[in-house]
């Protein structure tokens, strides 16, 4: 769903503003709870005029979020941009740190994303999160594609399956940052900068190396041994 041209004949000020007043209307609420009284309120218009502009509550908050996965389009077309030249893990490592960078910029924007994940009461949620993970794979799947061509990765890595790892750890990562008992003692929530580098890197660590023992010739030897007699 799109704004109505009542809402888009608007000046760009105006139009700013409601926006601006839905996105902390709903980052400290959530859905239900959100209160368009509260929020015709704050903007100094009629309640009737909200309804004119978008139908319903339902309907502003589908524009808030389509304007917030476009904040994030932007956000990532940037780092595609700035990456071009990099690894596989380089680029990966600079994904996660711009999702850090979008989250401090757009709190607000972040923190409707985690009410949606741990609120079962928003509007149309299943399809808005599906969208969400989507759009991530839409980003992920040609790094990883590149990743496979340039010899980063390995010739039978499972595209699918690696972009669905992908999304998983990024998505956790992020939200460990925002959410103190996400963390889990990684200490990732509200690190300061030079501490996420750190993790950061650690986290390509992992997807670099693994987290398995390198297999020596004598234990692959005594493996080998092991099933012929079993």
């Amino acid at each position: 769903m799109i704004a109505r041209d009542t809402f888009n004949r608007l000046d760009e000020g105006k139009k700013a503003r409601i926006l601006d007043v839905a996105v902390e209307e709903f980052s400290r609420h959530g859905f239900r709870q959100a209160s368009v009284n509260r929020m015709v309120e704050s903007i100094g218009i009629a309640k009737g005029s909200l309804f004119q502009y978008f139908g319903s509550k339902e309907g502003l908050f589908t524009v808030i979020f389509n304007h917030a996965v476009e904040l994030v389009r932007q956000s990532l077309r940037q780092v595609k941009r700035q990456t071009g030249e990099q690894d596989f893990f380089g680029r990966i490592k600079e994904s996660l740190l711009a999702g850090i960078r979008f989250i401090e910029r757009h709190p607000r924007v972040y923190r409707i994303y985690l009410k949606m994940i741990f609120q079962e009461d928003f509007p149309l949620r299943t399809e808005f999160l599906q969208q969400v993970h989507l759009f991530s794979a839409e980003y992920l799947q040609p790094v990883v594609e590149a990743g496979i061509q340039s010899g980063d990765l390995r010739a039978d890595t499972d595209i699918d399956m690696s972009v669905f790892m992908l999304d998983a750890l990024m998505d956790r990562f992020l939200q460990a940052y925002c959410v103190p008992f996400l963390d889990a003692g990684a200490s990732i929530y509200k690190a300061p900068a030079d501490e996420l580098e750190r993790k950061a890197d650690e986290f390509i660590k992992l997807l670099r190396y693994g987290i398995g023992a390198p297999r020596s010739a004598c234990s692959e030897g005594r493996e080998y041994v092991r099933t012929r007699v079993l």
